[in-house]
């Protein structure tokens, strides 16, 4: 198979590796009308992550993923950042203990909302999902989500959250990816379903559904933050999400564009994207230019990976739910810890396979997508909170 560098239909920012552009020449390969492939962009399952497809005609199960509407929200706020940043210490220990992070964790609070109404969770692959969603909502996960405290450029508190529909979303994920007989592993083609069929309306009823719940549980996480632990009141929010299948109209045709790992960036959209645990995350805005009708109006979602997490952290053997180390990574925890603490940020829970040499700098990464974003605001991180690397997460998706 090319590697599909030279693709017309494909859009390249920055230097993707040869197992990334042979995963997107896959795609393509597959009924995908345009690619891109942004700046952060690295292998996924079946799909690279930082990869966007539009399809005439039908969806990419892969390339929504598992972890259906993840995606990241943040909020300003009217907290005093001299008290906020006195007090960082103990913030940080309240999010970690009232929030719930990790795999199959539930909300000590009961958290009612409008979506638990639709009359999409009467679906034979949602019904059965309906309670663990409720009791999930609001829960974070493990991997490279995250809960963090920040603060501008003109010294105002930030609150910012990545993460996406939890158990709802990678079980419907895997409900529709075992109806169409999809092949397991990462160099595989994409799974798909056809517009107009019966399983399309199925599967795009539900992701709909997975993308209001995603977008409640990082509401939910965010006023929890700033009105009961802060004390404080929200004044402006940026909300968005990155796995998700959207019909757009693009120059003279309709199409589904299928992002992953990718945020939307029309002119005048804002996004918020983080960078690693260690480094600043930004507020950006879409704007028209040739290069952005090239990137069918999409950008980074994120730092992207420059290693493994095996690579990072090494390999770990899970043995009655504890983590027993085999083989060395390439980052230590005091490594971890030093980058993070020289940036002067308080961390509760992570593991080396999130640490910040893990990752591309973001500021490199944006550059890339030059002439396409604005930055309006950069937010440097004072409190990261995640899940610890005691948790296994077996989707890293």
């Amino acid at each position: 198979m090319d590697s599909g560098q030279d693709r017309e239909n494909l859009k390249i920012f920055g230097d993707p590796d040869t197992d990334t552009l042979r995963q997107m020449s896959r795609c393509l390969d597959s009924g995908g009308e345009k690619g891109v492939l942004c700046a952060d962009s690295h292998k996924g399952y079946a799909h690279p992550i930082g990869g966007v497809v539009a399809y005439r005609d039908r969806i990419s199960l892969s390339g929504v993923g598992y972890d259906i509407a993840c995606g990241n929200m943040a909020c300003m706020t009217d907290a005093p950042a001299a008290e906020v940043r006195k007090n960082i210490e103990k913030i940080m220990d309240d999010i970690h203990h009232r929030i719930s992070f990790g795999i199959g964790r539930k909300n000590p609070d009961r958290v009612d909302h409008p979506l638990f109404d639709d009359p999409a969770w009467k679906m034979p692959v949602l019904a059965p999902l309906k309670d663990m969603a409720r009791e999930q909502l609001g829960t974070v996960g493990s991997g490279n989500h995250y809960v963090d405290v920040f603060v501008d450029g003109r010294d105002r508190v930030w609150i910012g959250v990545h993460f996406g529909s939890r158990g709802l979303g990678h079980r419907t994920a895997t409900w529709f990816l075992k109806k169409v007989g999809a092949p397991g592993g990462m160099d595989v083609p994409p799974a798909m379903v056809e517009i107009g069929s019966r399983l399309a309306d199925d599967y795009l009823a539900a992701m709909e559904l997975a993308g209001r719940y995603a977008y409640a549980g990082r509401e939910y996480a965010c006023r929890m933050v700033v009105k009961e632990i802060l004390g404080a009141g929200i004044l402006d929010e940026v909300h968005n999400h990155h796995n998700f299948a959207w019909k757009e109209r693009h120059g003279e045709e309709t199409l589904w564009v299928v992002r992953k790992g990718a945020t939307p960036a029309f002119p005048g959209q804002k996004g918020f994207v983080g960078g690693s645990m260690g480094d600043n995350a930004v507020i950006l805005e879409g704007i028209d230019s040739p290069a952005s009708r090239d990137a069918l109006y999409s950008t980074v979602h994120g730092a992207g990976r420059v290693m493994s997490r095996t690579a990072a952290a090494g390999k770990v053997k899970w043995k009655r739910g504890r983590p027993v180390r085999i083989g060395r990574g390439r980052i230590s925890r005091r490594d971890m810890e030093s980058w993070v603490r020289r940036k002067g940020v308080c961390l509760r829970g992570g593991g080396c396979d999130e640490a910040p040499q893990a990752y591309r700098r973001l500021p490199d990464v944006l550059k890339e997508h030059e002439g396409t974003v604005r930055i309006i605001e950069e937010l440097r991180p004072i409190g990261v909170a995640m899940a610890g690397e005691d948790v296994n997460d077996p989707y890293k998706d």
